[in-house]
């Protein structure tokens, strides 16, 4: 599958309203809308185990493409999973039912940073490529195809923790105890994220997303210090390398979740990313106000909102729709859609969003 050649792109509403355009109608899709909400999803996965789809790109763009054939979404993301980096640098990550993402030989000590190393991303992150590709083919145009990552504060946070957490102990405790060491594997990731981003471009995305997932566990110090730089420097050297290469960039996407609203000030106004995402807490009047008026935001529907009926998500959709206004707004759920969230209500979701 050749890169060239991709088909004429039919719904560009995503990309209008990231580089801040005029759109028809408020853009949206939903972070996880390919996964276990869906029965064809949950079916597939009865089949194939969670990592030989993310590695395997014909079943990667098979499960990209399922909400699309179900939803009138705006955009696509490509199946895979953050934790592919810490897999490509040298460490297990196995997904576990019932438990998610565990990491057995978690990074303990500074020391153990030596048990890393730094992949050849096209080789051996080649195979996220080859399903952005096959899938820009797939999808006929229909809509645009995200690329992502997660981001290094992130990642290492489950490199050091072994899995998820509801303290992140071991891993704040690093930021403390280990500053100098912190900030090195900090940067390694970050240099791995890098070539991935530039690669994920290459090989076709039209968009890309880095996720703090962990923002909540850094206050504004902290931010300034292990998150902040980084998110920075992604952004820029991404950019940078583009151009180098006579590549056209694509808008940028950054999801700080939890983080504070001067963390995420301070992101809206350095760091050059064109969408800044929101999570459920987030005021989108005062987002605005503090952002300026050059970012467009995404966001930032409650998930468990999707949970009442039907009509009140199509209310509460157009709601938070009339807060943030048609420009430069993307509409999306603060975090990822629950596996058991009803398809009654993604689609009340969607329908309220495009009603405005």
């Amino acid at each position: 599958m050749s890169q060239q050649n991709f088909p004429v792109l039919k719904n560009d509403r995503f990309l209008k309203a990231a580089k801040g355009e005029e759109v028809d109608k408020i853009p949206i899709w939903i972070m996880r809308q390919a996964g276990r909400y869906l029965p064809e999803f949950r079916e597939f996965r009865t089949k194939h185990d969670f990592f030989t789809i993310c590695q395997t790109p014909e079943y990667a763009c098979e499960v990209t493409l399922q909400p699309l054939r179900r939803f009138d979404l705006d955009a696509s993301i490509i199946f895979s999973d953050i934790l592919v980096i810490p897999q490509a640098m040298g460490l297990v990550v196995e997904m576990k039912s019932g438990v998610g993402p565990v990491l057995p030989e978690p990074l303990k000590t500074p020391e153990d940073m030596s048990r890393l190393k730094m992949p050849n991303v096209e080789k051996e992150l080649g195979y996220v490529g080859e399903a952005i590709t096959l899938t820009r083919h797939k999808l006929e145009g229909k809509v645009p195809l995200i690329g992502f990552t997660g981001a290094p504060w992130t990642l290492m946070g489950y490199m050091i923790q072994g899995g998820g957490s509801s303290t992140m102990v071991q891993s704040r405790s690093w930021l403390y105890k280990y500053p100098e060491d912190s900030c090195k594997l900090l940067q390694k990731i970050t240099d791995v994220i890098v070539e991935y981003l530039v690669m994920q471009v290459k090989s076709g995305a039209q968009a890309l997303q880095i996720f703090e997932s962990h923002g909540n566990w850094l206050n504004d110090e902290l931010f300034d210090k292990y998150s902040f730089p980084y998110i920075k420097q992604i952004n820029e050297r991404v950019n940078s390398t583009l151009e180098e290469l006579n590549i056209q960039k694509v808008p940028m996407i950054v999801f700080p979740k939890g983080a504070t609203m001067n963390s995420l000030e301070k992101i809206a106004k350095n760091c050059g990313y064109e969408v800044i995402g929101i999570d459920w807490t987030v005021d989108p009047v005062e987002a605005r106000k503090r952002f300026g008026p050059n970012i467009t935001i995404q966001g930032n529907m409650d998930p468990c909102a999707l949970y009442a009926t039907a009509d009140e998500v199509e209310q509460r959709a157009l709601s938070i729709c009339n807060k943030f206004s048609k420009t430069r707004y993307i509409a999306n759920l603060g975090h990822g859609i629950n596996p058991d969230t009803p398809i009654t209500s993604v689609e009340a979701f969607i329908k309220g969003v495009h009603t405005l």
